[in-house]
C-alpha cells in the first residue's frame, strides 16, 4: 500500500498558485500546507492581540478558495495545514464560511489546539517549568512580561485522531512540520506510536516535502538549466514501510534527483544521528537516497528512538525596536559618501539627545555581503580604501555605486523614530550623489527575539475539535 502526500506551501508568503496547480496536475491523497516558522508566531500573535479574530495564516484562506473546485471534483482529497497559528478555532471558522458558500458546508474540518502556553506560563512556572534558554542557559524569569507567544511543536497523534474522525481538513496551531505528514501515514498504515522505524521514515518523509520547492529543486546549486518559474511542488509516496519516492508532478519545472534530496535532507537538522521531533528520535545516518527514474528519488533505512520527553517550545519576546533605510550612492567616491552618509546620521541623532545602542551599516555592491572580502575590507582603514581592491563585482576597480543600508536597534522606540527621519534631510544636506529616498522614511517596528526552550510533555495537553464546516461559523 502507498499513500501520496504532497506539500504545497513551506511558509506564510509561499507561492498561492502552488496548491491549486500541484492537485490539479497530479493525483494526491494529502495536501499539506506549512506556513509556521518562529518569527511567524510572533507576528501572529500581535495580529491576534489587535483582533481576537485574528493571528492565523490568511493565505490559507485564498489558497482554499483556489482548491474548492479540487475538493468537489476529487473525493479523496484531504488537506492537513498548520495555518491555524496562534488561532485555530478563528481560521476554521473563516474557511467554514468560505467552504459553506461554495456548498461545501458539510465537510468535516478539524482543529488541534493546546500548544498555546502563553496563558499558561505563570501556571507551568509554578509547576516547576524554568524555561530554561538552551543556548544561555538562563531561566525565563526576567523576561516574563516581554513574553508575546509561546507555542510547543506539538506531534502527529492529534493530527492522525483528527483524521480517524472523518476530518477532511485538519487545522492545527504550532505542530513539528514533519509530524505533517506523519499524522496522515499512521492514520492510514494504523502503526503503534512506538514503531519506532516508522515514525522516522515518516518523519524524513515529512522533512523532505515540508519547504516545498527546496526538494524540487529550489536553492539548487546547479540551477540553471532548470525553469523555476514553472517548478513544481513535492510529492512523497509513502509506503507501508516507512520508506518514500520523493517525486513532483510530471511536466512541471525543477528537478527531483539525489543532490535535491540529499540537499533537503541535511537542512536544519542539527545532529544527524538525533534529529529529535515529537514523534521520534531519528537517525539520518542510516538513511540511503537513490534515484529510482526521472524524478523519482527512493529514501529508505532510516530509523528511530524513543520520542524525547518534552516539547520544543517556540517562545518570542519584545527586544525593543529596529528601523531599517536604504539609499543609492552613486559616483567614484561613493563608498566616501556612504560613510560621510553613516557619520551625518548618527551625529544628528546625538544631536537630538539620543546615542542609538546598536547601528549597523554595510554597502552592497562593494563587498561587504561577501564574508571573506568583508572581513579583508575589515582590516583596512577607511583612508586607506581607495587602493582596496573591493571584490570581482568590481573588477578590481572602485565601485561607481552601491547600496548603503543602516540599521539600528534601540530599546526606546523614540531613538529608532528619530533615526528614521534622519534619512530624508541628506537629499539636501548631504553629499552628491543621493538616491532612492522616495519609498519614504524607514518603518520603525517592534523587535521580536527568540527564546529556544523545552515543556514537559506532562504538562501539556493537544485537543481536538471535529464538526461540519457550517457549523465553525
Amino acid at each position: 500500500m502507498t499513500i501520496k502526500i504532497a506539500n504545497g506551501a513551506g511558509f506564510l508568503g509561499d507561492n498561492l498558485d502552488a496548491p491549486r496547480l500541484l492537485v490539479e496536475s497530479a493525483r494526491v491523497d494529502y495536501l499539506t500546507l506549512e506556513y509556521l516558522a518562529e518569527l511567524t508566531m510572533s507576528i501572529l500573535a500581535r495580529q491576534r492581540d489587535k483582533d481576537p479574530a485574528m493571528g492565523y495564516a490568511g493565505d490559507f484562506l485564498d489558497v482554499l478558495t483556489s482548491l474548492l473546485p479540487a475538493l468537489k471534483a476529487q473525493p479523496q482529497l484531504k488537506i492537513v495545514t498548520n495555518a491555524g497559528g496562534v488561532n485555530p478555532r478563528a481560521c476554521a471558522a473563516a474557511a467554514g464560511k468560505i467552504l459553506t458558500a461554495a456548498g461545501l458546508g458539510e465537510t468535516i474540518v478539524g482543529i488541534v489546539t493546546g500548544d498555546d502556553l502563553l496563558p499558561r506560563l505563570t501556571e507551568l512556572q509554578a509547576s516547576g517549568c524554568r524555561f530554561e534558554n538552551l543556548d544561555m542557559r538562563q531561566p525565563l524569569t526576567y523576561l516574563q512580561e516581554k513574553v508575546v507567544s509561546a507555542n510547543a511543536y506539538l506531534g502527529a497523534q492529534p493530527i492522525a485522531k483528527a483524521l480517524a474522525g472523518e476530518a477532511r481538513i485538519v487545522i492545527t496551531g504550532r505542530v513539528a512540520d514533519a509530524s505533517l505528514t506523519v499524522g496522515p501515514a499512521m492514520h492510514e498504515f494504523e502503526r503503534r506510536w512506538d514503531d519506532w522505524n516508522f515514525l522516522a521514515g515518516t518523519s524524513v518523509a515529512g522533512h523532505l516535502i515540508e519547504c516545498g520547492a527546496q526538494v524540487t529543486g529550489g536553492l539548487y546549486r546547479h540551477w540553471q538549466n532548470l525553469d523555476l518559474a514553472n517548478i513544481g511542488y513535492p510529492i512523497a509516496e509513502v509506503n507501508d514501510d516507512g520508506s518514500c519516492v520523493i517525486t513532483k508532478p510530471d511536466g512541471t519545472g525543477g528537478a527531483v534527483n539525489r543532490h535535491t534530496v540529499v540537499e533537503q535532507l541535511v537542512y536544519e537538522i542539527g545532529d544527524p544521528a538525533h534529529y529529535l521531533t515529537p514523534d521520534v528520535d531519528v537517525d539520518f545516518t542510516t538513511v540511503e537516497v537513490k534515484e529510482s527514474g526521472p524524478d523519482r528519488v527512493s529514501v529508505r533505512g532510516a530509523t528511530g528512538r524513543l520520542a524525547p520527553e518534552n516539547y520544543k517550545v517556540s517562545l518570542a519576546y519584545q527586544n525593543g525596536f529596529t528601523a531599517t533605510g536604504q539609499l543609492l550612492i552613486y559616483g567614484e567616491d561613493c563608498l566616501d559618501k556612504a560613510h560621510a552618509c553613516v557619520e551625518i546620521i548618527s551625529q544628528r541623532v546625538q544631536r537630538a539627545g539620543f546615542k542609538l545602542e546598536h547601528l549597523y551599516s554595510e554597502c552592497l555592491g562593494a563587498g561587504d555581503a561577501l564574508p571573506e572580502v568583508g572581513d579583508q575590507k575589515s582590516k583596512v582603514k577607511r583612508s586607506e580604501s581607495k587602493s582596496f581592491d573591493l571584490g570581482a563585482s568590481t573588477s578590481g576597480n572602485r565601485p561607481h555605486e552601491v547600496v548603503l543600508r543602516v540599521s539600528v536597534h534601540d530599546s526606546r522606540r523614540e531613538a529608532v523614530e528619530r533615526f528614521a527621519k534622519e534619512f530624508a534631510p541628506l537629499i539636501t544636506s548631504g553629499p552628491p550623489g543621493i538616491a532612492g529616498y522616495a519609498a519614504g522614511r524607514p518603518q520603525v517596528r517592534p523587535v521580536f527575539a527568540y527564546w529556544p526552550t523545552l515543556v514537559p510533555k506532562k504538562f501539556v495537553q493537544s485537543s481536538v475539535s471535529i464538526k461540519p464546516a457550517a457549523q465553525w461559523n
